[in-house]
């Protein structure tokens, strides 16, 4: 069997798929809060930068993978408008129902579907802009899953990537005693789950650095690739776009 890595443990694949699907059924109920406890509301800025550089208008395709609770979706939909589409799909049934509920409490009525970004049930050259926020590390086959992005964005669409990713050197000691001591606290504090914020400190260690995802992303299609630090590297948005 082929093992990978689910934070810091190697598991099998199929172990790793089933863990990810526990982590995000603990915490969907109070995901929201703990974003915005864990980064002080920054999530709110790095996702309001990412609409921003995606330029959608109306009449446009979008397809938000790991959408999870809806944020970009929401963002999306009222860019495309009543001409456009956004397709809000997550691989997790309970982040994407906490999604749903809170986009129906937006009064918008989104196609949603649960889905494996690995291998998306959409046709190819079928949107203008895929996103996936904070979704790319927890895919056990990065390749494969870029690929398939790859497969159905239209020639000249464009892929979004906000992820995690390495920050500047002299916020490293800083940000691993606030990934390591705090992080896990403050998950138990709030979720009464302090392992699965565990798991994210080290999923974000594991995961490919600005360059490495900038290469992949090459490497699955895209013809032309840039990114965007954050926070002092604290989360990067890659761009590609497909030619």
């Amino acid at each position: 069997m082929s093992s990978t890595h689910f934070g810091f443990q190697s598991v099998d694949e199929h172990e790793k798929a089933r863990r990810v699907r526990g982590v995000f059924d603990s915490v969907a109920p109070r995901y929201d809060l703990m974003n915005d406890l864990m980064s002080a509301g920054l999530h709110r800025a790095w996702k309001a930068y990412t609409v921003m550089v995606a330029k959608v208008g109306p009449g446009q395709q979008v397809l938000d993978i790991a959408g999870g609770t809806g944020d970009l979706a929401l963002a999306f939909a009222r860019k495309v408008g009543s001409t456009g589409r956004v397709v809000h799909t997550d691989i997790n049934e309970a982040m994407l129902r906490t999604g749903r509920d809170r986009l129906l409490d937006a009064g918008l009525a989104l196609p949603t579907m649960v889905c494996d970004a690995e291998k998306l049930p959409f046709a190819s050259d079928s949107f203008d802009l895929v996103s996936v926020a904070f979704g790319l590390r927890n895919m056990t086959h990065k390749d494969a899953a870029l690929a398939e992005m790859h497969r159905v964005l239209k020639p000249g669409g464009k892929l979004l990537v906000l992820e995690f990713s390495k920050v500047a050197k002299p916020l490293e000691k800083a940000y691993d005693w606030y990934s390591f001591k705090v992080l896990p606290r403050l998950g138990k504090l709030v979720t009464g789950d302090g392992a699965s914020y565990q798991y994210l400190a080290e999923s974000i260690r594991v995961h490919p650095d600005q360059e490495e995802l900038k290469a992949l992303m090459k490497e699955s299609g895209f013809g032309h690739v840039d990114y965007h630090n954050l926070t002092g590297g604290v989360v990067a948005l890659h761009v590609g776009i497909k030619c």
